[in-house]
């Protein structure tokens, strides 16, 4: 279901951004989702946070929310819907590993130093043709704007990895429901707040006048995306690790590009698929050898 659902909304992001600012429109979804997640979690019965663990939340909300999709939903502006997909997902599992391995939550062995050494091959072959001299993918917008883009979506993997890892410790001491309400509801907060103060024409976009793609965009975002697909990663990260939650990377990106040429026309390339195929296998490398959580926790 995960790999589903995050396959698919790369191209509701895709034509979201096309007629609203991205920092805006992330942070109106994350925002509007962190709310209707804590009323839903109060309804259940809420767990109150206690002091010693509000620093590691707000980090983790910063990190996987804020300093994730703020990035990502800029640099999508920049690079094709496939290109991110396969970017951002396959680097998740080795951004995860790298977390997990520096915070000595995992082992390093020759199989994942393999895969990090992947990731990073995969990732020049992707940008290679983009950045050789000559190039003109996409750098009408103003020079350089795919690298950059791409940078930008590379750079939500590893911050994302990094807010799951720390995350976890949170999931084992209280519902992944509302850990997720709060994570969503403080990142899509920061997100507004940095569109406010940089994003020109965020004041104008909050009037809502979006259009109809742009609103069933946000809609679909908003319930399939964060309400379904967040807390389904919640739960997985609790109960099998940072690891193996980011399994969904084999098959999301491969939906995520057929959507992309289906919906956007988008051109898949030799380099593309040759790096694709690249950092796929890196990101599988990553996992194949994962140990399985010691802390199950069933949810009542």
């Amino acid at each position: 279901m995960l790999c589903i659902i995050w396959g698919s909304t790369w191209i509701g992001t895709k034509a979201g951004i096309e007629f609203v600012p991205p920092l805006v429109f992330a942070g109106t979804r994350f925002t509007a989702a962190g709310a209707l997640l804590l009323l839903y979690a109060r309804v259940k019965g809420k767990t109150r946070f206690r002091s010693e663990d509000c620093p590691r939340l707000f980090a983790a909300s910063v990190l996987m929310i804020t300093m994730c999709y703020g990035p990502l939903f800029w640099g999508m502006q920049y690079i094709e819907t496939g290109t991110a997909a396969v970017l951002e997902m396959s680097l998740t599992p080795i951004a995860l590993l790298c977390f997990a391995l520096l915070l000595r939550e995992e082992v390093l062995n020759r199989g994942r130093m393999l895969a990090i050494a992947l990731g990073v091959a995969g990732l020049t072959v992707l940008f290679w043709p983009t950045a050789a001299p000559g190039a003109a993918h996409m750098q009408d917008v103003f020079p350089g704007s795919s690298i950059m883009g791409g940078l930008a979506v590379a750079s939500a993997a590893f911050t994302y990895g990094y807010g799951s890892v720390l995350a976890r410790p949170l999931l084992r001491a209280y519902p992944a429901l509302q850990v997720a309400g709060i994570t969503t509801l403080i990142g899509g907060i920061g997100l507004l707040v940095i569109a406010l103060v940089i994003e020109p024409g965020a004041v104008l976009a909050l009037s809502g006048d979006w259009g109809l793609t742009a609103w069933a965009s946000w809609f679909f975002l908003v319930i399939m995306g964060s309400l379904i697909g967040y807390t389904t990663y919640m739960r997985l990260l609790r109960d099998v690790g940072a690891s193996r939650a980011g399994a969904y990377a084999f098959v999301s990106p491969v939906i995520a590009v057929a959507l992309g040429a289906i919906f956007f026309a988008e051109q898949v390339t030799f380099f593309d698929v040759v790096g694709m195929m690249v950092m796929l296998s890196g990101a599988y490398l990553a996992m194949a050898d994962a140990p399985k959580s010691k802390h199950t926790v069933t949810e009542g």
